[in-house]
């Protein structure tokens, strides 16, 4: 078996389709894929090349395909710039659930030069106002629901276009806002052909996106992605794939190999989240591939939907793939076009591959390791060594380098515990209108992930701990600061911390520890209410441990939360 540095040799050698070149970008020397395309309009427009009649987007009984798609992009690009007035740089916010439109306003958005800002579908009327106005958006793309939610907000957001996408699809009773531009006015017979985008010059380093992550301190940072960014992460997709046959010695990797069928994947992870836009929606646009939409999590509708549209890979959180093993109706339907699950987003418990050999045995598994502020995919791992080392998160893409380091930033000796620091043409310049956050994060290239991991002797990567104080719920990202500031706003809560409880297949759950004011009041559903009442849903404390002594701090009057979140899930084991 060759090993992984070998692969590499062979697979970035001059002239390869994976040769590595250096540029400089930002002023900082980074490997680079020579042959990746320059801006997501390159992948558009070379998507439109190879498109065909192939499905892009299934939701239910709707099928978009490539060449429809592409249409209908044109046409949405086309508004942004000569009806909205949107130019190069402005901000256009996505704030819906995961429609065809939600595909058409990004590639319509990128195409032109500005910027897309997707928002969490899941966020409160005042969370996404806060993503509106803190991106200083020109033009909101949204769904009913998510309008409904915005109604009570509108007043000083400042947008000049709020262009409505199925608009009734919302809950009973709620009111939308006025002064709504259909999503579709001017498409109709335009939308069934191909047209022509608008033309604009687009930099690789141009920003792309800004997707908004859990900060540390409270309010979602805005992670500013380019085009560069993105783009490196479609040719890092393309080269874990070749890798991955090169490494289970698989000959079809050569250049007399028959094309591979296009992927059909079966997409229960929202496209606000850099996995599901970057890593799917994109990579499957520019592969010809089909993705097939889900409205919500469902195991059982999953394994119908896998024999009905001939479902070649899941990707989702591990708690999904969990759900779709244990689903009650796997053995009644043929699942047997399912040839790969996988996914990132949170960590995989290695239990999740030994009952994934025993139940869909002969599948290929695979994980990876990513962040927002590195576009997706750093470290990926499948088929045999994943089941070798169920506990790693995967050997680096050539073109991304990992430090491990010490508090002081100095490379820790092979085989020990530090922070996991990331270089890359994948990693973003910063956070969107943070420059002291973006100074904490980044240095000279180097992206401080916040994860404890360690390098075996081998290169492969495994991440132990979490340096920043946020909890991954399912692969949502929960800033514990947010959830102790809407806690604190209760009269009877005299202190607070918020701690990552274990669970089994989320991976974790928001737990809170909570003093009580003398003479006041407060049960755990009360406290669930008040949150519930600030921040989206996910957000909301599953468990709620009341504490009669004040909670324990170092001297500096920092929570011990470590300590404390070992000493509440042992007394409730």
């Amino acid at each position: 078996m060759l090993s992984y540095s070998e692969i590499d040799t062979i697979l970035t050698a001059p002239g390869q389709p994976f040769e590595i070149e250096i540029v400089s970008v930002r002023g900082v020397p980074t490997k680079t894929w020579k042959h990746a395309p320059a801006s997501l309009r390159d992948v558009l427009e070379q998507a439109r090349a190879n498109a065909g009649s192939t499905p892009f987007i299934v939701l239910g009984e709707e099928r978009l395909t490539h060449v429809e798609h592409f249409a209908r992009v044109a046409v949405f690009a086309n508004r942004l710039v000569h009806e909205f007035g949107v130019q190069p740089g402005d901000r256009v916010v996505i704030a819906m659930r995961n429609y065809p439109e939600w595909s058409i306003a990004f590639f319509a958005t990128t195409a032109v030069g500005a910027v897309a800002v997707p928002l969490n579908a899941w966020w409160t009327g005042e969370e996404l106002a806060f993503g509106i106005t803190d991106s200083g958006a020109r033009v909101v793309v949204a769904d009913g629901a998510r309008l409904a939610r915005l109604a009570p907000e509108l007043g000083g957001l400042g947008v000049t276009a709020l262009v409505g996408v199925r608009v009734d699809d919302r809950p009973d009773g709620t009111v939308l806002p006025a002064g709504i531009v259909a999503f579709d006015a001017g498409g109709g017979a335009q939308a069934s052909a191909p047209g022509a985008l608008p033309e604009v010059v687009i930099d690789p380093d141009d920003d792309a996106t800004i997707f908004y992550t859990s900060g540390t301190t409270g309010r979602p940072k805005g992670v500013v992605g380019t085009h560069r960014n993105i783009c490196s992460n479609l040719m890092s997709l393309m080269y874990v794939g070749a890798r991955g046959k090169l490494r289970e010695q698989d000959p079809s990797t050569g250049a007399d190999a028959p094309p591979a069928a296009a992927p059909v994947l079966l997409v229960p992870v929202p496209f606000f989240h850099a996995t599901g836009c970057h890593s799917i929606l994109v990579s499957s646009l520019f592969f010809g591939g089909t993705v097939v939409l889900m409205r919500r999590w469902d195991p059982a509708l999953a394994v119908e939907l896998i024999e009905r549209e001939h479902v070649t890979s899941l990707s989702g959180v591990p708690t999904m793939s969990w759900e779709l093993l244990d689903a009650p109706n796997l053995a009644a339907h043929d699942v047997s076009s399912l040839v790969s699950m996988g996914g990132g987003g949170a960590a995989a418990p290695p239990e999740l591959v030994r009952r994934a050999g025993e139940k869909l045995p002969g599948r290929t598994l695979s994980t990876g390791y990513g962040l927002t502020e590195t576009s997706s995919l750093v470290t990926s791992i499948s088929g045999a060594d994943y089941v070798r080392l169920p506990s790693s998160c995967g050997y680096p893409v050539p073109v991304c380098t990992l430090r491990i380091v010490d508090p002081m930033g100095d490379d820790v000796a092979p085989g020990e515990a530090g922070e996991v620091w990331i270089h890359g043409p994948n990693v973003v310049p910063g956070y969107w209108n943070r420059p002291e956050e973006t100074a904490e994060t980044f240095t000279d290239g180097w992206c401080h992930s916040g994860d404890i991991g360690r390098i075996d002797d081998e290169g492969f990567l495994y991440i132990v701990d979490r340096a920043k104080d946020i909890i991954i719920r399912g692969g949502e990202n929960v800033s514990s600061a947010e959830v102790e500031a809407a806690l604190f706003e209760h009269p009877a809560v005299a202190d607070v911390a918020a701690i990552a409880v274990p669970h089994p297949t989320l991976g974790e759950e928001v737990g809170v520890v909570v003093c009580l004011r003398g003479g006041m009041h407060a049960s755990a559903d009360d406290l669930r209410d008040h949150v519930a009442q600030r921040l989206a849903s996910f957000k909301v404390p599953a468990h709620v441990y009341f504490r009669s002594t004040p909670l324990p701090r170092n001297p500096a009057g920092k929570v011990l939360k470590r300590e404390l979140r070992e000493e509440v899930v042992t007394q409730n084991a």
